[in-house]
């Protein structure tokens, strides 16, 4: 039995993958599980230094990789990803929108430049990296968009009103895009993270001691379960999943 496990196909294999905000914490998981699953991976983000480290760790486990810096909410340095790319990796088959930013501020400290600032990464860079990478999975004829959202969306997040209300766009944009593409062979989901230990949540202002026993689980969830839930969606055991929310949270939000 053991041995027919091992010959089994791996469920990505061969498979070219996107993913944003990849040089640490849940879009690093994400990129190192869809490697694991077979995957060809190129990794955006702004930070190249820690792109690069991902990229490697990519090789490492056997796929190949391309690490591309730029900032996933500008069309320019968009461009050239998709480019850098294809010229490395072949056509984009899987694109994970991870890139975001998750600050806090007091609504009355809020300036309109922090709102539009915010929102033109969290949900902006979604919008245009699928006008970007959605001619690809066209003709491919199958793809598919998984978008990192967020359980403060579902819950509403004090001191985070920007942050929550871009993230509920994103759950928009996904259910709306979903049905747009739905006999395209592309399907469209997200997937909200709810209190999950990595670097950003270290960085939060927030006692994670102390919130934890407050949760359902009573602890932090780890990165590695936010990108199971992404490589599932990605492949063809979830071809008659579009549109939905598949939210990864430890039952602080049931939907």
């Amino acid at each position: 039995m053991s041995n027919l496990r091992q010959q089994r196909p791996l469920p990505l294999a061969g498979k070219i993958a996107v993913v944003t905000g990849a040089a640490r914490g849940l879009g690093r998981a994400i990129a190192l599980r869809l490697s694991a699953d077979g995957a060809h991976v190129s990794v955006w983000d702004l930070n190249l230094k820690g792109a690069i480290q991902t990229a490697e760790m990519v090789k490492a486990q056997g796929s190949r990789a391309v690490a591309c810096g730029g900032n996933s909410s500008d069309a320019l340095d968009i461009a050239a990803a998709v480019a850098a790319t294809h010229n490395v990796l072949g056509p984009i088959e899987i694109l994970v929108n991870n890139a975001a930013l998750s600050p806090f501020c007091k609504f009355e400290d809020l300036t309109e430049d922090l709102w539009d600032s915010l929102l033109t990464i969290n949900l902006k860079g979604p919008f245009l990296c699928c006008k970007a990478i959605i001619p690809d999975m066209l003709a491919a004829g199958w793809g598919r968009i998984i978008n990192i959202s967020s359980s403060s969306a579902q819950t509403g997040s004090a001191s985070q009103t920007h942050y929550a209300a871009s993230k509920a766009g994103v759950i928009g944009f996904t259910k709306s895009l979903a049905q747009e593409y739905a006999t395209k062979g592309i399907t469209v989901n997200n997937v909200p993270p709810g209190f999950v230990h990595t670097e950003g949540l270290e960085e939060a202002p927030v006692d994670i001691e102390k919130f934890a026993p407050m949760t359902p689980m009573k602890r932090p969830g780890r990165p590695e379960n936010i990108a199971a839930a992404v490589a599932f969606l990605a492949t063809n055991d979830a071809d008659y999943i579009t549109g939905h929310t598949l939210s990864v949270n430890g039952g602080r939000y049931s939907n």
